[in-house]
């Protein structure tokens, strides 16, 4: 009956949000209490239990998300991703465009949103197709795959972010060391794809002869802020979480030094992204209203949606772990000798599903937490890998009911037929491919 119960609950959550449209805090609530009354939880312990599951997810991680997407509004609109591709192209080389597009794309994406990246760099992308006569459909793919991968696996993204808080992961420096070791491996898979699917497929921009030229950009942007200054409010925060993980492997016999305490402290989360705020002042063209209050007004408003969609999961979450459905569903699962595959299954259908790869992290992180010991992976790596699964699931995969499948196809001038062969397929290999590097790095590791 308990799983019969859990079933129903994420039937309910994919229909509410994939056909009917319901925003997905309103089901995720919607099935906790659905839950929460068909086990018999008293209805006194229902509102409590909820509103602590809420409020410790985003004690937890709700600052790191804000001030995550404020860094990525700032290098949206500052032009510091422009000025970040044409350094990555001169190191690549003109020579190699598809790779330089992927590797743009990884990079870009880790603060910025894949649908905006995408937008900010369609302009660069066409003009690298018209001048280097390379082909349009390789460029485009190449570009998606790139942003998809550290969309789904590298914080400070907000998906993993959330992920990772939903699974108490204690050490967040780890989920990006991983997710940017496995999510080069994801990169690459959609580059090679890339290259195949472009010399079999057209599309509009083949024929490209009106193109925003380097004037354009000048004037939209203004003149854009130096290398430095566009890479350091990304990976001054990761260098400091990663260092703050490497020290607490390498050096716990000085964990009563000062210069350990100032690196762990550096290295948490909150005050990594912080530091990473401040350097991002520095892309600010003025320091007047519209970009004090605006730029990061909008990085606010934005992550407001983030948080919601996470608290309603923690909400979900704590609601699965008071009711028993947890252990006894991990306790059946163990039997099928699935382990790390479970999340990746949960999140590939959810995400399939209802087209958004946040809300597969969000969701199929709150529903997996429960059954961690269950599925022998409870400890602090097995939670990271379980994280680096549900992001291999929610790339798998992006078709019509995405919104990122719509500006890749529109923007790229990709027929509907010609984006599913060309731009779908490629996040199935992605996703595939993922978790096969997961699941031999948890027959290793665990």
């Amino acid at each position: 009956m308990l799983v019969v119960i859990l079933l129903l609950a994420v039937i309910f959550i994919v229909l509410a949000t994939s056909k009917w449209k319901l925003h997905p805090f309103i089901a995720l609530l919607i099935a906790a209490y659905g839950i929460a009354i068909s086990v018999g939880m008293g209805y006194n312990e229902i509102a409590s239990t909820m509103t602590k599951g809420f409020g410790g997810i985003l004690a937890y991680i709700g600052i790191v998300i804000v001030l995550g997407t404020i860094i990525g509004v700032i290098l949206e609109k500052s032009g510091a991703a422009i000025t970040m591709a044409n350094v990555i192209l001169k190191i690549v080389g003109k020579k190699r465009p598809v790779l330089a597009m992927s590797v743009i794309g990884y990079i870009v994406s880790i603060p910025v949103f894949c649908d905006s990246g995408f937008v900010i760099l369609n302009a660069l992308k066409r003009s690298m197709v018209k001048q280097l006569k390379v082909s349009g459909v390789a460029m485009s793919v190449a570009l998606a795959t790139g942003l998809f991968a550290t969309h789904t696996l590298v914080p400070p993204t907000p998906g993993p972010i959330a992920a990772a808080g939903n699974l108490m992961v204690d050490n967040l420096g780890l989920v990006i060391i991983f997710g940017i070791f496995i999510s080069i491996i994801t990169m690459l898979a959609g580059y090679f794809w890339a290259l195949r699917s472009g010399k079999i497929y057209k599309s509009g921009e083949d024929t490209l002869v009106d193109l925003e030229k380097d004037s354009e950009v000048i004037e939209k942007y203004g003149e854009l802020p130096s290398a430095f200054k566009s890479f350091a409010p990304i990976f001054i925060p990761i260098l400091l979480m990663a260092l703050a993980s490497i020290i607490k492997l390498v050096f716990k016999d000085m964990s009563e030094t000062s210069i350990y305490k100032l690196f762990i402290f550096l290295g948490n989360p909150t005050n990594a992204l912080f530091i990473g705020l401040l350097f991002a002042t520095m892309l600010l063209p003025k320091f007047d209203e519209e970009r004090l209050s605006g730029w990061i007004g909008e990085g606010v408003k934005n992550a407001g949606e983030i948080l919601i969609i996470t608290g309603a999961g923690g909400a979900l979450g704590a609601v699965l772990k008071a009711s028993g459905i947890g252990a006894y569903l991990g306790d059946v699962l163990q039997t099928l000798s699935l382990g790390i595959l479970v999340p990746f299954i949960i999140a590939a259908a959810l995400k399939s599903a209802q087209g958004s790869s946040t809300t597969a992290l969000v969701v199929t992180s709150t529903i997996i937490y429960p059954l961690l010991a269950s599925l022998g992976l409870d400890s602090e790596l097995g939670k990271v890998l379980t994280v680096m699964a549900i992001g291999a699931g929610a790339m798998t995969v992006s078709h019509a009911n995405d919104s990122f499948f719509w500006v890749v196809s529109r923007f790229s001038q990709m027929d509907v037929a010609t984006a599913y062969k060309a731009y779908t397929t490629a996040t199935l290999l992605q996703g595939l491919v993922t978790i096969a590097i997961v699941y031999l790095l948890a027959g290793i590791l665990l």
